[in-house]
């Protein structure tokens, strides 16, 4: 524990993937990211989802328009790639400045998955137009398998997919998200620095205990599902090493209490709220407060090529109670450590 820092304070840090959502719930959340992040790649997977230029910029319209009043936030959006993808379309989005990237999800392993990829054999195509003209490809990383364990999904997609993939493209710019296994961290490092990983503050404070302690956890259930506490102590050792191969994504995905509390729990932890807190309790805990800026504000836009930010942000050592839940419309959402203390605040 770093004891004698009481303030530490960062460029403000970017979050490399979230889900945004759409409507009211979006409404209701985005502030709570707009307040600490000033760049956030957004991911597609709405009803319908983000496929076309036009679908994305309509979306990124929305976005603005719901922005607290003097907010300074930049979304970045996504192609939901499918089996019927077509590069001239999302070399077309890029280009324009649509899509910032492309998001491959397995068919069936996630949240709105329904229409995503089942081989990769389907967007080879789309695949080579994007390694061509620099487009990086934001991976889900799970094999969708049914008969593959699910704590086994994301270990099983690395051996039989990712690692086909990255030898058929080698120049094509990948980052494996939300990672969460021991085998994950390895096999990012090994990639000497052509893969990036991002890493969500949930799956660096609970492991796949804390989804059963007491009963069912359903506002704990995301995907990947959280693993072992050896695979935990790995993610932990990972992005406080000073490796610049792992950065910020909070994966955060809000779901009504009403949804995540009903028979079939949709996966999603809504962490927004205080993200970048929990992130810094982390560090602390790991006496490794020193890194924290290169993880949250340095490693995700130089992996990008984009600028670092210029203005900063300062965290105190200061407690902070998270709230039970947060309202949107006739609805609430949990939020992630609800009704815990944390033991440090952003100086607003």
């Amino acid at each position: 524990m770093n004891e004698a820092l009481e303030v530490v304070s960062i460029r403000r840090p970017d979050d490399w993937h979230i889900h945004l959502r759409d409507g009211q719930l979006m409404r209701s959340v985005l502030p709570y990211t707009a307040r600490v992040f000033a760049r956030a790649i957004v991911m597609p997977n709405l009803t319908p989802p983000i496929t076309s230029p036009e679908l994305a910029d309509a979306y990124r319209e929305r976005i603005l328009a719901a922005l607290p009043i003097g907010s300074r936030f930049d979304p970045l959006l996504t192609c939901y790639l499918t089996d019927d993808s077509q590069a001239d379309e999302v070399a077309r989005g890029y280009r324009a400045g649509s899509f910032f990237a492309a998001k491959l999800y397995p068919a069936l392993s996630t949240t709105n998955s329904q229409l995503g990829v089942t081989s990769i054999d389907r967007i080879h195509s789309v695949l080579t137009r994007m390694e061509e003209i620099g487009m990086p490809l934001l991976i889900h990383g799970e094999a969708n398998d049914p008969d593959v364990d699910v704590f086994d999904r994301e270990a099983v997609f690395l051996d039989k997919t990712l690692s086909v993939l990255l030898g058929r493209f080698p120049n094509l710019k990948v980052v494996l998200e939300h990672i969460t296994t021991t085998e994950a961290v390895q096999f990012v490092l090994a990639q000497n620095g052509r893969l990036g990983a991002t890493v969500t503050p949930h799956h660096l404070i609970i492991n796949r205990n804390s989804i059963f302690s007491g009963g069912i956890q359903p506002h704990l259930y995301c995907l990947p599902v959280a693993k072992g506490e050896r695979h935990r102590q790995a993610l932990r050792k990972a992005v406080t090493s000073g490796s610049s191969h792992f950065f910020l994504g909070t994966d955060s995905a809000p779901h009504a209490i009403t949804s995540k509390e009903s028979g079939r729990a949709p996966a999603g932890i809504f962490n927004s709220v205080t993200a970048i807190e929990c992130y810094a309790q982390v560090f602390d805990e790991e006496g490794a407060l020193g890194q924290l800026e290169a993880f949250a504000s340095l490693n995700g836009p130089r992996f990008y090529g984009l600028p670092p930010n210029e203005p900063t942000i300062r965290l105190e050592r200061r407690s902070l109670f998270v709230p039970s839940d947060v309202p949107s419309g006739t609805e609430a959402i949990r939020p992630f450590m609800a009704g815990e203390q944390l033991s440090w605040s952003v100086a607003i």
